[in-house]
């Protein structure tokens, strides 16, 4: 479930990570109101290309206003461009010096009080189960109950099914473990899991997502 390949190096992990947040920031800034998410993607694979990326472990994914409580495998459909005042969320997942990135933010344009709640409130609910997780050795099942618990907590709904974390490695991290980390049985090494996390207004259609590798430090 852990294993990673011969070719794996912790600080060849580490420099994807950081690119990889780099690069997050970099299509962030490039995506412009009134860009529908499909040119918005193509706008982030050509910044992704401009570093250096030649292969992704997982397609970019990125999602505006009403479609930010989508997930993954969810469908593109129809033309929701991005506003002057919206909300919106990237993932990526590159492949930087054969080892796997993957790192996702939201952003918010404008002063909209419960878009920005919602960018703040999806890094709380990361912090808060990091925290956890280093100070108790929790499953992967458990620390995805205790992000439910934290999101109540602060007035919104974790959006489950769509996002419960998963493995990284140098690429492919399939060849060992391509479950989710959510039924991850044990307690989740560091520099291995992603812990995802999505959380959704309760009444209305908006939605925030903050994603990142689990290290100590």
């Amino acid at each position: 479930m852990e294993g990673v390949g011969t070719a794996f190096a912790r600080e060849r992990m580490l420099a994807a990570r950081e690119k990889t947040w780099e690069a997050v920031q970099r299509i962030a800034d490039g995506l412009r109101p009134g860009q529908t998410e499909v040119e918005a993607i193509a706008t982030a694979n050509a910044i992704l290309s401009s570093m250096g990326v030649r292969r992704f472990w997982h397609r970019t994914h990125i999602r505006f206003g009403r479609n930010t409580v989508l997930g993954y495998e969810d469908p593109y459909e129809g033309e929701v461009c991005l506003r002057d005042d919206d909300i919106f969320y990237v993932d990526i997942g590159p492949v930087f010096d054969g080892h796997e990135g993957d790192a996702g933010t939201t952003f918010v344009l404008g002063s909209d009080p419960t878009k920005h709640a919602l960018r703040r409130d999806a890094r709380v609910v990361f912090d808060r189960v990091r925290e956890r997780w280093l100070s108790e050795a929790l499953s992967g099942h458990a620390l995805y109950a205790y992000a439910e618990e934290v999101a109540g907590s602060l007035g919104w709904m974790l959006n489950p099914p769509y996002v419960r974390g998963h493995r990284l490695s140098d690429f492919p991290h399939k060849l060992h473990h391509g479950g989710s980390m959510e039924e991850c049985a044990g307690h989740p090494s560091p520099e291995r899991w992603v812990l995802e996390i999505q959380i959704r207004h309760p009444l209305e259609e908006l939605g925030a997502f903050y994603e990142d590798l689990l290290l100590r430090e």
